[in-house]
């Protein structure tokens, strides 16, 4: 498979983004660009959780429905789910009803509200502290794409550490590839910074 494909507007892109307009603006707009923020960030590693073993636009397009869902997924606020929350949660078919991811999204966000009651930020920069070093240079393929690094497990276990759940190495690699603590851009894609 060629990594990049060149889409209707003349832009040279990761080959992932396809021709789907949604993936593409996702592409374009998102991925791979620096995420700062504690409830961005929770958001980020609950979409993540909820992509384990699913394709990653079949998230992205569900994104408006889990913002809904999930209180634009506010710390406080969905820390304060309760059962009658799960069952609702559970009966919307506009997101991914998983029990376990339900849960595990719920007690993320208790974990989350317990590690930034003391110092706003905390998440921010407990995540950006395991970002590895910038490339020398791009990668070739997607080939070349690494599922997990040192820094990605090292980071799953510290947040599994702190009780976080669906945050294993390829997930959390994920994060870091979506929110921007590594380039994964391949070669010839108009959004490498190489």
């Amino acid at each position: 498979m060629n990594s990049i494909l060149v889409g209707d507007d003349g832009r040279a892109r990761c080959a992932w983004a396809g021709r789907d307009s949604e993936y593409q603006r996702y592409h374009d707009e998102e991925w791979g660009t620096p995420l700062h923020g504690d409830r961005p960030l929770f958001e980020k590693i609950s979409l993540e959780g909820f992509q384990a073993g699913l394709s990653w636009i079949t998230i992205l397009r569900r994104r408006p429905t889990f913002r809904a869902a999930f209180h634009d997924f506010d710390i406080d606020a969905v820390a304060a789910f309760d059962e009658r929350d799960i069952e609702r949660l559970m009966a919307d078919p506009g997101i991914i009803r998983n029990r376990l991811k339900i849960d595990a999204t719920i007690s993320n966000a208790r974990v989350t509200q317990a590690l930034v009651r003391e110092h706003a930020g905390a998440l921010d920069e407990l995540i950006w502290g395991f970002a590895p070093p910038s490339r020398s240079h791009p990668l070739a393929s997607f080939a070349d794409l690494p599922a997990v690094t040192a820094e990605s497990t090292a980071l799953s276990s510290a947040l599994k550490k702190l009780g976080y759940r669906f945050v294993g190495p390829t997930t959390i690699y994920a994060l870091m590839q979506s929110a921007g603590l590594v380039d994964d851009h391949v070669e010839g894609c108009w959004r490498s910074s190489f």
